[in-house]
Protein backbone atom coordinates (compact mmCIF):
# COMPACT_ATOMS: atom_id res chain seq x y z
CA UNK A 1 0.00 0.00 0.00
CA UNK A 2 2.87 2.39 0.68
CA UNK A 3 6.06 0.61 -0.30
CA UNK A 4 6.27 3.63 -2.81
CA UNK A 5 7.41 5.41 0.03
CA UNK A 6 9.59 2.96 1.87
CA UNK A 7 6.75 1.68 4.03
CA UNK A 8 5.99 -2.70 4.49
CA UNK A 9 3.47 -4.04 6.11
CA UNK A 10 1.42 -1.16 6.78
CA UNK A 11 -1.65 -3.25 8.18
CA UNK A 12 0.85 -4.71 10.98
CA UNK A 13 2.17 -1.48 11.90
CA UNK A 14 -1.39 -0.24 12.48
CA UNK A 15 -1.89 -3.28 14.69
CA UNK A 16 0.44 -2.58 16.51
CA UNK A 17 -0.03 1.19 17.20
CA UNK A 18 -3.76 0.66 17.73
CA UNK A 19 -2.41 -2.46 20.48
CA UNK A 20 0.37 0.32 22.01
CA UNK A 21 -1.95 3.14 22.14
CA UNK A 22 -4.66 1.36 24.33
CA UNK A 23 -1.75 0.06 26.95
CA UNK A 24 -2.51 2.41 29.83
CA UNK A 25 0.51 4.73 30.86
CA UNK A 26 1.33 7.65 32.94
CA UNK A 27 0.42 10.00 29.80
CA UNK A 28 -3.36 8.87 29.25
CA UNK A 29 -3.92 8.71 32.77
CA UNK A 30 -2.74 12.79 32.96
CA UNK A 31 -4.78 13.52 30.43
CA UNK A 32 -7.91 11.57 31.49
CA UNK A 33 -7.29 13.62 34.77
CA UNK A 34 -6.96 16.75 33.36
CA UNK A 35 -10.32 16.56 31.35
CA UNK A 36 -11.93 15.43 34.75
CA UNK A 37 -10.86 18.39 36.34
CA UNK A 38 -10.60 21.17 34.36
CA UNK A 39 -12.82 19.68 31.35
CA UNK A 40 -12.46 19.00 27.62
CA UNK A 41 -10.00 22.49 26.99
CA UNK A 42 -8.29 21.21 29.80
CA UNK A 43 -8.18 17.95 28.31
CA UNK A 44 -6.89 18.98 25.05
CA UNK A 45 -4.45 21.16 26.77
CA UNK A 46 -3.12 18.09 28.28
CA UNK A 47 -3.10 16.07 25.01
CA UNK A 48 -1.07 18.56 23.27
CA UNK A 49 1.54 18.65 25.63
CA UNK A 50 1.75 14.77 24.89
CA UNK A 51 1.42 15.24 21.69
CA UNK A 52 4.26 17.55 21.37
CA UNK A 53 6.43 15.19 23.45
CA UNK A 54 6.00 12.15 21.53
CA UNK A 55 6.67 13.92 18.14
CA UNK A 56 9.66 15.33 19.49
CA UNK A 57 10.79 12.04 20.83
CA UNK A 58 10.46 10.73 17.57
CA UNK A 59 12.27 13.04 15.69
CA UNK A 60 15.09 12.79 18.71
CA UNK A 61 14.85 8.92 17.67
CA UNK A 62 15.26 9.93 13.76
CA UNK A 63 18.62 11.79 14.50
CA UNK A 64 19.85 9.23 16.09
CA UNK A 65 19.61 10.05 19.81
CA UNK A 66 18.49 6.26 20.30
CA UNK A 67 21.77 6.01 20.10
CA UNK A 68 23.60 7.71 22.89
CA UNK A 69 20.47 7.19 24.96
CA UNK A 70 21.63 3.07 24.76
CA UNK A 71 25.43 3.65 24.81
CA UNK A 72 25.75 6.20 27.40
CA UNK A 73 24.16 5.02 30.76
CA UNK A 74 24.83 8.56 32.49
CA UNK A 75 22.71 9.81 30.54
CA UNK A 76 19.88 7.24 30.01
CA UNK A 77 20.03 7.00 33.88
CA UNK A 78 19.49 11.05 34.84
CA UNK A 79 16.81 11.01 32.00
CA UNK A 80 15.05 7.83 33.57
CA UNK A 81 15.55 9.14 37.13
CA UNK A 82 14.53 12.39 36.22
CA UNK A 83 11.26 10.84 34.86
CA UNK A 84 10.69 8.79 38.01
CA UNK A 85 10.78 11.58 40.54
CA UNK A 86 8.60 13.72 38.31
CA UNK A 87 5.73 10.33 38.19
CA UNK A 88 6.39 10.37 41.81
CA UNK A 89 5.79 14.33 42.48
CA UNK A 90 2.78 14.36 40.31
CA UNK A 91 1.22 11.29 42.33
CA UNK A 92 2.66 13.23 45.62
CA UNK A 93 0.54 16.36 44.46
CA UNK A 94 -2.75 14.54 43.18
CA UNK A 95 -2.54 12.70 46.96
CA UNK A 96 -2.17 16.11 49.22
CA UNK A 97 -4.45 17.67 46.54
CA UNK A 98 -6.90 15.08 47.92
CA UNK A 99 -6.45 14.80 51.46
CA UNK A 100 -5.45 18.49 52.44
CA UNK A 101 -8.01 19.64 54.90
CA UNK A 102 -7.28 23.26 54.98
CA UNK A 103 -10.49 24.98 53.68
CA UNK A 104 -10.54 27.65 50.86
CA UNK A 105 -12.84 29.58 49.46
CA UNK A 106 -14.35 29.48 46.87
CA UNK A 107 -12.11 32.21 44.86
CA UNK A 108 -9.22 30.45 46.06
CA UNK A 109 -10.38 27.61 45.13
CA UNK A 110 -11.39 29.50 41.39
CA UNK A 111 -7.67 31.06 41.33
CA UNK A 112 -6.06 27.64 41.95
CA UNK A 113 -8.06 25.80 39.31
CA UNK A 114 -6.96 28.32 36.60
CA UNK A 115 -3.18 28.19 37.65
CA UNK A 116 -3.53 24.45 37.53
CA UNK A 117 -5.31 24.38 34.10
CA UNK A 118 -2.51 27.06 32.38
CA UNK A 119 0.54 24.22 33.55
CA UNK A 120 -1.08 21.21 32.00
CA UNK A 121 0.16 21.64 28.50
CA UNK A 122 3.60 21.98 30.30
CA UNK A 123 3.10 19.28 32.53
CA UNK A 124 2.43 16.64 30.04
CA UNK A 125 5.28 17.54 27.46
CA UNK A 126 7.59 16.93 30.64
CA UNK A 127 5.75 13.47 31.11
CA UNK A 128 5.88 12.83 27.88
CA UNK A 129 9.78 13.73 27.39
CA UNK A 130 11.25 12.19 30.39
CA UNK A 131 11.04 8.70 29.16
CA UNK A 132 14.24 7.42 27.44
CA UNK A 133 13.63 4.47 26.81
CA UNK A 134 10.50 5.70 24.30
CA UNK A 135 13.25 7.04 21.65
CA UNK A 136 14.80 3.42 21.44
CA UNK A 137 11.14 2.05 21.28
CA UNK A 138 10.36 4.70 18.56
CA UNK A 139 13.52 3.15 16.59
CA UNK A 140 13.49 -0.57 17.16
CA UNK A 141 9.78 -0.22 16.53
CA UNK A 142 9.49 1.89 13.43
CA UNK A 143 12.57 -0.09 11.49
CA UNK A 144 10.46 -3.17 11.52
CA UNK A 145 8.52 -1.67 8.67
CA UNK A 146 11.06 0.91 6.71
CA UNK A 147 12.41 -0.66 3.55
CA UNK A 148 16.23 -0.64 4.36
CA UNK A 149 16.94 -0.23 0.39
CA UNK A 150 14.80 3.10 0.21
CA UNK A 151 17.07 5.86 -0.35
CA UNK A 152 15.76 8.29 2.14
CA UNK A 153 14.61 6.81 5.53
CA UNK A 154 13.44 9.97 6.60
CA UNK A 155 10.14 9.80 4.16
CA UNK A 156 8.70 6.45 6.06
CA UNK A 157 10.20 7.38 9.10
CA UNK A 158 7.59 10.34 9.69
CA UNK A 159 4.77 9.01 7.69
CA UNK A 160 4.90 6.24 10.42
CA UNK A 161 5.25 8.66 13.51
CA UNK A 162 2.33 10.66 11.56
CA UNK A 163 0.31 7.80 12.12
CA UNK A 164 1.12 6.74 15.44
CA UNK A 165 0.43 10.58 16.53
CA UNK A 166 -3.30 10.51 14.77
CA UNK A 167 -3.67 7.39 16.27
CA UNK A 168 -2.98 8.49 19.81
CA UNK A 169 -5.18 12.06 19.48
CA UNK A 170 -8.01 10.02 18.86
CA UNK A 171 -7.36 7.61 21.56
CA UNK A 172 -6.67 10.46 23.95
CA UNK A 173 -9.71 12.49 22.47
CA UNK A 174 -11.78 9.50 23.47
CA UNK A 175 -10.32 9.57 26.90
CA UNK A 176 -11.14 13.30 27.07
CA UNK A 177 -15.06 13.10 26.70
CA UNK A 178 -15.38 9.96 29.30
CA UNK A 179 -13.34 11.85 31.65
CA UNK A 180 -15.81 14.33 31.57
CA UNK A 181 -18.24 12.60 31.31
CA UNK A 182 -17.10 10.37 34.71
CA UNK A 183 -16.85 13.60 36.26
CA UNK A 184 -20.41 14.82 35.41
CA UNK A 185 -21.56 11.68 36.77
CA UNK A 186 -19.80 11.91 40.22
CA UNK A 187 -18.95 15.53 41.14
CA UNK A 188 -21.66 15.64 43.48
CA UNK A 189 -20.28 12.58 45.66
CA UNK A 190 -17.34 13.90 47.57
CA UNK A 191 -16.04 10.51 48.84
CA UNK A 192 -16.30 8.79 45.34
CA UNK A 193 -14.14 11.79 43.77
CA UNK A 194 -11.81 11.48 46.60
CA UNK A 195 -11.40 7.86 46.15
CA UNK A 196 -10.78 8.53 42.39
CA UNK A 197 -8.50 10.98 43.53
CA UNK A 198 -6.50 9.11 45.73
CA UNK A 199 -6.49 6.14 43.01
CA UNK A 200 -4.96 8.56 40.08
CA UNK A 201 -2.11 9.45 42.71
CA UNK A 202 -1.49 6.06 43.87
CA UNK A 203 -1.39 5.22 39.80
CA UNK A 204 1.48 8.05 39.25
CA UNK A 205 3.27 7.10 42.14
CA UNK A 206 3.34 2.97 41.05
CA UNK A 207 4.81 4.22 37.27
CA UNK A 208 7.10 6.31 38.88
CA UNK A 209 8.41 3.15 41.04
CA UNK A 210 8.20 0.78 37.87
CA UNK A 211 10.22 3.39 35.93
CA UNK A 212 12.71 3.91 38.46
CA UNK A 213 13.36 0.09 38.73
CA UNK A 214 13.09 -1.16 35.68
CA UNK A 215 16.87 -1.73 33.31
Amino acid sequence: MLESIGISNIWTYLLGVIFITLVPGPNSIFVLTSSAKHGVKGGYKAALGVFTGDALLIFLAFLGVASLVKTSPVFFIVIKYAGALYLTYLGLKTLYATFQKKKETSEQVSEVTVKAKDGLYVKALFLSMLNPKMIIFYVSFFIQFIDPNYENAGVPFFVLGAILETCSMLYLSVLIFGGVAITNKVKHNKRLASLSNSCIGAVFLLFGAKLALTA
